[in-house]
Formats: C-alpha cells, structure tokens, sequence
C-alpha cells in the first residue's frame, strides 16, 4: 500500500507569498498581452513596442491583407456559414496536353471573395505546377503563388480569391513522355481561360 506524504506546513508558501506571486505573474501575463498579443494578433499596439518588435504586421487581418485596406470589398469570412454571390454558380472542365519539359498556363478572372473547388489529374506523368494569382494592375511579372508542389499527379481544393485578379495554375511537365492535365472548376469565377 503507498503511504501519502503530506508536506510540512513550514516548506509551504504562505498567503501572503502566494498572493505575492499570483500578483507577479497576472502583471507578466498583463505586459506580455499589451506588448505582444495585442500587436500579433489584432494589430492593437497601445505601447508601440508592437511596432518597434514588427508584429503588428502580423496582426493586420486576412480580410485587409486581402483587399489592401479597402473596407468595402472584405472577402466573407471563413467562419461565415452562408455568403451570397452575384455571379451565377458554373462548372468548368479544360484538359491540357504537356510535351515533355513544357508547361502551361489556366485562369481564371474572380473578385476578391469569389471561391471555387477544384480537381485536376495527370494522365501519363508528374507536373510541378504553381497555383498562384495576379491583380487586375498587376506587371508583367508580378503574381502571388497559393501552392507550388512538384512531381504530382493530382491536386484537389478550394480556393477563396483573396484580391481581384486572375487566379490559376502554371503546370509543367517534368517527364519525358507528354502529359495530360485535365481539371474541374466549379464555383464562382468567369470563364477558364489560357493566357
């Protein structure tokens, strides 16, 4: 049978220590808020430390990010059970032939919040591919990636435009056998297109 031990009163802290103590780490736990939770996570930096420690660059919202400060175009937010759209609702299917060590190129035009799901396969092969986007104003170079994988044969999803642009995948046929890409688009969106 285990013996209990109980400890001698006089090793234990007494009231006054634990309230001591308490005391010290709610003021920790205080200042730890103010200067870098706040600032972190909801861009609210009341001392500046925030500012100085660059984490309130963490704390601007996905919806600001998104939409570069403009208000009225916030994208639904992904805790939102229902969101309406005024485009209509379509489905699109597009197959794409690779020759060895070639790649191509599938978008689509959306607006900041428009989604869609989508399923494409490769027949024949592996692709590296760049799911990415590219705003309306957009240089020629300038584009921002979402996914980049390599030596796949597949890739399944949804997407949420987080700006206006065109939004897409840039695949590329690592083989040395052609390749066929064929991918399912169903949501939000206009037309697939090749660019």
């Amino acid at each position: 049978m285990t013996e209990i031990v109980r400890p001698n009163p006089v090793d234990l802290p007494s009231g006054l220590q634990l309230l001591k103590a308490s005391g010290v780490a709610i003021s920790v736990a205080g200042l730890l808020l103010v200067t870098t939770v706040l600032p972190a996570e909801y861009g609210v930096d009341p001392t500046g430390i925030g500012e100085r420690l660059g984490l309130t660059r963490m704390g601007k919202s996905d919806k600001a990010k998104a939409t570069d400060g403009n208000p009225a175009a916030l994208a639904p937010s992904a805790l939102s059970a229902v969101w309406r759209s005024p485009r209509e609702y379509h489905s699109e299917s597009k197959t794409i032939m690779l020759k060895p060590n070639r790649g191509a190129e599938l978008k689509a035009r959306m607006n900041v919040g428009e989604r869609f799901v989508f399923s494409w396969k490769v027949d024949g092969g592996l692709v590296s591919f760049d799911m990415h986007g590219d705003k309306l104003d957009a240089g020629k170079d300038e584009f921002t990636s979402f996914w980049i994988d390599k030596d796949q044969s597949e890739g399944h999803g949804g997407f949420v435009a987080p700006f206006d642009g065109n939004h897409g995948w840039y695949w590329k046929n690592t083989g040395t056998q052609p390749v066929t890409v064929t991918v399912q688009v169903s949501g939000y969106f206009d037309k697939l297109y090749r660019p």
